[in-house]
This record gives C-alpha cells, sequence and structure tokens, in this order.
C-alpha cells in the first residue's frame, strides 16, 4: 500500500488544498492529512475545528477518488509524522516559486533526516494558485466575499469567527 502524507496547518481548508488533496489521491492508496498544530501562525481555528472540517470536507473526496483519506494532527517534526503513518511519500502543494524556495530547503533538511521518504511536488491549477489561507482569512475579516475560495459550510464557519 503506498502511502502519502499531505501536512498544512489547513487554517481554513481551501479549494487549494481541495485540488491537491484530489491530485495526490490518485498517487496513492492512502492519504494521511497531517494538520500541524503550529502555534507560530496563530491560527484562527482550534486544531479540533481544523480536523473537523477536514473531515468534513473529504468525507466525499475519498468516495470520488477510490482513496483512503485519514486526517492525523500532529505538532512533531514532519519526518517524524510520516514514519509515525507509514507514509513513503511526503506530498506538498506549489502555488508560486517563493512557495519553492522555503519547500526546496525543507526537502534538503527532511532527506538528510530520512532518506527513505520522498516529497513529491504537486503544482496548483492556474485557478487555485492565488488562493492562500492567510488571504482568505484576511478577505473576510475585512467583509469581503470567500465563497469562490472555501466550501460552503467552511465560510460559514469563518462568518462566525468574525461576527
Amino acid at each position: 500500500m503506498r502511502i502519502g502524507l499531505y501536512p498544512g496547518t489547513f487554517d481554513p481548508v481551501t479549494h487549494g488544498h481541495g485540488d491537491i488533496i484530489r491530485r495526490a489521491c490518485a498517487l496513492v492508496d492512502r492519504l494521511v492529512i497531517g494538520v500541524a498544530i503550529n502555534r507560530d501562525k496563530g491560527p484562527l481555528f482550534s486544531l479540533e475545528e481544523r480536523v473537523e472540517m477536514l473531515q468534513a470536507f473529504t468525507q466525499g473526496l475519498a468516495e470520488e477518488t477510490d482513496c483512503e483519506i485519514l486526517v492525523h494532527p500532529f505538532e512533531n517534526l514532519l519526518i517524524h509524522c510520516a514514519r509515525d503513518v507509514n507514509a513513503s511519500i511526503i506530498i506538498r502543494g506549489l502555488r508560486a516559486v517563493s512557495d519553492f524556495e522555503y519547500e526546496y530547503q525543507m526537502v534538503g533538511m527532511n532527506r538528510a533526516l530520512d532518506d527513505s521518504i520522498e516529497t513529491v511536488f504537486l503544482m496548483a491549477e492556474a485557478r487555485h494558485q492565488a488562493i492562500a489561507s492567510k488571504l482568505v482569512k484576511e478577505i473576510a475579516r475585512l467583509g469581503g466575499d470567500v465563497s469562490k475560495f472555501v466550501a460552503p459550510d467552511i465560510e460559514k464557519r469563518i462568518r462566525a469567527k468574525f461576527d
């Protein structure tokens, strides 16, 4: 069984994340979505809320893609999380060249820690390249419409945070 790990904070999960999840499912039999606690980023949603949103968001995707999808919170090193879930592949989504620079450094460090775990980059589809959770939160905070970027139930959760 080929197991992939797609890590992130998912604060909140966007259509861009959904695009990467769908495409990652074509590469693996089981996709573990690693939800990073990452207190440094000061998330809008609690870890429990982010896990809950991802579980609801991916429920239909698992059936649609015929891929087992699990949501797994983690606070340790990414490589340790990959080992914990028996992943042989780490999947990262890229939107722009600036993403690549950071990810390139991470791959080097991860390979130094465990060279048996490969990293695969998936470029976001053009229509999703501008979507960033940080920008979605900022748009919502300032009263803008985020319905193009997130699922309806997630939009409601975002609105509730700012109302």
